[in-house]
This record gives structure tokens, C-alpha cells and sequence, in this order.
């Protein structure tokens, strides 16, 4: 089986060091007061706090008051350093786990007055008319069985800014936008390899089932487009800033009239 990314906190010396190894594996390494980690051993570095180094200089100067809505907000690296800033977070997810982490982060960091946290999933937003001057939408949207689906509720939600992040297949970034109606006896284009397209994920990758859809760059630029978003800056290779715009015509036809 492939090796997960997530981390367990080994040797525990002191009283929290003894709750963080309690709370294991964690994904999201926490910096907490005294210079504590939570992760201070994770495969990927200190993360996320340097995709937080790239993200926040392309936030408003100013968020204090606005509300953000953190999508699978995991152990809450990133609706901390929001509310930190001012900002009125609600932060979800749909594993306990990740939650207990998150809750108990925000009251060692002293924040748990400025975060709400709920257990739900992304789908689960459809009951609810409410939207966010700010969505951080960060390593969920290949976790989704109905990737599309899931995109265009987030889009519906956001008011101001979306962050997005994804996956990528590896490969050249390049790609001609594609054409408005594609000729029947054209489709050959298709089978280019930088055309607009995902993977899909049968059983796992990485240890993890819940990886279902990994798209191409093309793909994800073609998607965010097709959601009525435009993109404001492309900050690397996989995280975006994006903005609301004129909806398409294929977005005006969705409606989420299955309202449970």
C-alpha cells in the first residue's frame, strides 16, 4: 500500500506534546504557542503554512469582518491564520478526526471564538442561500466523486474571491483554450495529450480512497471557466485566485432543485 502523507507525533515529552500524539496523524502542521509543531516531521515540509506564504499576499489588505467559508478545513492551519486576520470563518469538513484536531488547535491558539466550525460536507451547502465574501477551496476538489457538481456549489457561494487548489496530472501547462463548438468529424483533437481532461482513480492513490479525479492543467483552467469563474492570478502551478464573473451559458442551466 502507498505511504499517506499524514503524520504521527512520536516521543511525546510534555503535557500538549502528549494531546497532539493523542490527536495523530495529522495533516496540517500547526505552529502553537512555545514553538510547538504538530507535524514537525511531515513529508511535505512545513505544511501548509508555505502554501500560506503564497496565498496571502493575493488576499485583500484588509479581510477583518469578512466572512470566509475554509472547504475542508482539515486540522485548520488555514482558517486560523484567517481569523488571525480579522476575518468571520466557518470552517467544514466531514471527518471527525480532522475536526477534533481543528477545535483543539483553535483553543490553544486562543481563536475558537472567531471560527465556526461544522462537520458537513461540501454537497451539504445546497441547503443553505448564505455566501461568502471569501472561499478557500484547497486540496478537496479531487476528493470528489461529482468533481463538477461540487465546483459549481462552491461558485454559487462565493461573493467575492475563491481560492482554488487541485491535484494536477503531471505534464506541459500549455494548452490553446479550446474551441466554442467542436466539429463531430474534428473530435480527433481530443486524444491530443494536453487536451482538457482527468484522470480518474478507480481504487487509491497514495493510501487514500477518497482520491477520485485528478485533471490536467488545461482541465482545471477549462473548468474554473465553465463554473463562471474568472481567474485573477494563477499563483503556481496548482492554486488559483479567482473571481465571480458573467455566467455561460452551460452554468446558467444549472440549478440545484434537489434540495434534500
Amino acid at each position: 500500500m502507498a505511504e499517506s502523507f499524514e503524520c504521527k507525533f512520536t516521543n511525546p515529552r510534555s503535557e500538549i506534546e502528549k494531546e497532539i500524539a493523542d490527536l495523530s496523524p495529522w495533516f496540517h502542521n500547526l505552529h502553537l504557542p512555545g514553538g510547538i509543531q504538530t507535524a514537525p516531521n511531515h513529508k511535505l515540509g512545513d505544511f501548509p503554512s508555505f502554501n500560506w506564504l503564497q496565498i496571502a499576499p493575493y488576499l485583500p489588505e484588509n479581510i477583518n469582518e469578512m466572512t470566509v467559508l475554509d472547504i475542508g478545513c482539515n486540522a485548520g492551519f488555514y482558517s486560523f491564520e484567517l481569523a488571525k486576520l480579522g476575518a468571520k470563518v466557518t470552517a467544514i469538513d466531514s471527518n471527525d478526526h480532522y475536526l477534533r484536531q481543528a477545535k483543539w488547535g483553535a483553543e490553544k491558539l486562543h481563536l475558537e471564538k472567531n471560527i465556526t466550525f461544522k462537520n458537513m460536507q461540501l454537497y451539504d451547502l445546497i441547503n443553505s442561500d448564505e455566501k461568502y465574501d471569501i472561499i478557500f477551496f484547497l486540496g478537496v476538489f479531487y476528493h470528489l466523486r461529482y468533481p463538477l457538481l461540487g465546483l459549481d456549489i462552491v461558485v454559487s457561494r462565493t461573493n467575492k474571491f475563491l481560492i482554488f487548489q487541485t491535484l494536477t496530472l503531471p505534464g506541459d501547462d500549455s494548452f490553446e483554450r479550446t474551441p466554442f463548438d467542436l466539429d463531430y468529424e474534428k473530435r480527433g483533437i481530443l486524444n491530443q495529450p494536453n487536451w482538457p481532461r482527468m484522470a480518474f482513480i478507480e481504487n487509491r492513490l497514495a493510501g487514500d480512497p477518497t482520491n477520485w479525479w485528478i485533471p490536467n492543467i488545461a482541465c482545471v483552467h477549462a473548468m474554473l471557466r465553465a463554473s463562471g469563474l474568472v481567474i485573477k492570478h494563477k499563483i503556481c502551478r496548482e492554486f488559483y485566485i479567482c473571481e465571480p464573473g458573467e455566467k455561460n451559458q452551460l452554468s446558467h442551466q444549472v440549478n440545484f432543485n434537489f434540495k434534500t
